[in-house]
């Protein structure tokens, strides 16, 4: 029997995993690693069967952010040459959540960048929001920087079904990744979302030069705020950021990731985000065995692999993708 077995059915009875527990899972010889992502699948099939949640992001305003987010290309610090604009007009937003729809995206994800939302970019968005849902039965998730209770409660009102704003390390080591905000501020905007009834969704970056107990504290901090949907970010450090030159992730240490964080979060959403083409590289299909959802498209300010390609690896696994296949609304 294989040692990881245990462990899955200590979890599917509902008991949560120890820390030492939790630091065996990433430290797992990787010899071991097919017995390791079998116990998580055996987790992630209780929860979500053999089904793959399909996510399509749309980056409305681009750079000309005043926070120091080490890892970020948008930052104020960043020299990483990318494009830059202001928030997008109305029109373009509601044609990205078409071809979101065009791609099978269960969920279209409304990105801005900045600390938080002006006046004018939350009428944008809201006005789009209130658009699409007349016209596409698809989820919109909205992520726009540090949100006060008011503004959340707009955008739940215009239909928004979740909100974004991940805490992205732990508290231990945020201040090592930025010091224009909080880690409290990210916490607090979690739970505004929540306070207005949309679904959190909340995640981490791994590989910013931290340690393996921080990426337990990171897990176990998502299961304390009950985000319904975590991405798991995996570093691509960008030439001019803060952490330009970061290369500290291997594709089976990803992998042990996203074990950990099935086990410690074993009924949630668990997505593979950014980082995902260059970190896991040929092992991504191996990826949706604790995890089951992942973006398709691009990212931010970085190229993704295809719909294409995507929508074709979930189906040589035997999987098949989430999606509600009703047509535009008429």
């Amino acid at each position: 029997m294989s040692v990881w077995q245990p462990l899955a059915r200590k979890v599917l009875e509902a008991e949560e995993i120890t820390d030492q527990e939790a630091l065996a899972v990433l430290e797992c010889p990787n010899d071991a690693l097919l017995d390791l992502l079998d116990s998580a699948y055996q987790v992630r099939k209780r929860y979500y069967g053999n089904k793959v949640k399909l996510n399509m992001i749309i980056n409305t305003k681009s750079g000309l952010c005043p926070e120091n987010c080490g890892y970020c290309a948008q930052s104020r610090d960043s020299t990483a040459p990318i494009e830059k604009y202001r928030m997008m007009e109305k029109e373009a937003i509601v044609q990205g959540a078409k071809r979101a729809h065009e791609q099978k995206s269960g969920t279209y994800c409304i990105v801005a960048s900045g600390r938080g939302p002006s006046k004018r970019e939350l009428a944008t968005v809201t006005s789009a929001v209130e658009e699409i849902k007349q016209h596409y039965d698809i989820k919109i998730c909205a992520c726009l920087g540090l949100l006060e209770p008011e503004q959340a409660n707009q955008l739940k009102e215009a239909g928004v079904d979740r909100y974004n704003h991940n805490i992205n390390t732990s508290e231990n080591h945020h201040d090592h990744i930025t010091t224009s905000h909080s880690y409290y501020d990210r916490v607090a905007t979690v739970n505004a979302a929540k306070a207005s009834g949309i679904s959190p969704c909340s995640g981490v970056i791994v590989g910013m030069k931290e340690k393996k107990e921080d990426v337990i504290e990171m897990a176990r901090a998502l299961k304390a705020l009950n985000a319904d949907s975590i991405p798991v970010n995996f570093l691509h450090a960008m030439d001019g950021t803060l952490l330009e030159g970061t290369n500290e992730l291997t594709p089976t240490y990803c992998l042990k990731v996203l074990c950990l964080f099935r086990f410690i979060n074993p009924t949630k959403e668990i997505r593979i985000s950014g980082g995902r083409e260059v970190n896991l590289r040929s092992l991504q299909p191996f990826g949706l065995y604790p995890a089951n959802s992942i973006f398709i498209g691009d990212y931010l300010t970085t190229e993704g692999q295809t719909g294409l390609k995507d929508h074709k690896m979930i189906e040589d696994l035997g999987f098949e993708i989430d999606y509600v296949t009703t047509e535009e609304i008429v």
